[in-house]
């Protein structure tokens, strides 16, 4: 086997390990957001029961310049009645994920 080959071959199986750790699952956000979040938000179009006083995730998907940083600000600067979440990174941006599908 060349050198080259090998570095190339080990290139490829390190970024396929990194690969899936990166990439946000919607489904897990939307499990966090049912969890977390559906007391206050709108964060299903078929939920009957919420707050008035809390705007809907669709609201935030429309954001042009919503993504998983903006909501890990919204989240670390939460707002008087919102709880405080401990969300690790992975969470965050599983959530944000799940938000960007409501457009």
């Amino acid at each position: 086997m060349s050198k080259a080959f090998g570095l190339s071959l080990a290139t490829v199986c390190a970024l396929a390990m990194v690969a899936p750790a990166a990439a946000a699952d919607a489904d897990q956000g939307k499990d966090i957001a049912k969890r977390w979040c559906a007391a206050c938000h709108l964060v299903e179009n078929d939920q009957t029961k919420t707050s008035d006083q809390a705007p809907p995730f669709a609201t935030f998907a429309k954001m042009p310049e919503f993504d998983q940083n903006k909501l890990a600000f919204l989240l670390l600067a939460p707002h008087p009645n919102m709880p405080k979440l401990s969300l690790n990174r992975t969470e965050v941006a599983n959530l944000a994920d799940y938000i960007r599908t409501l457009k």
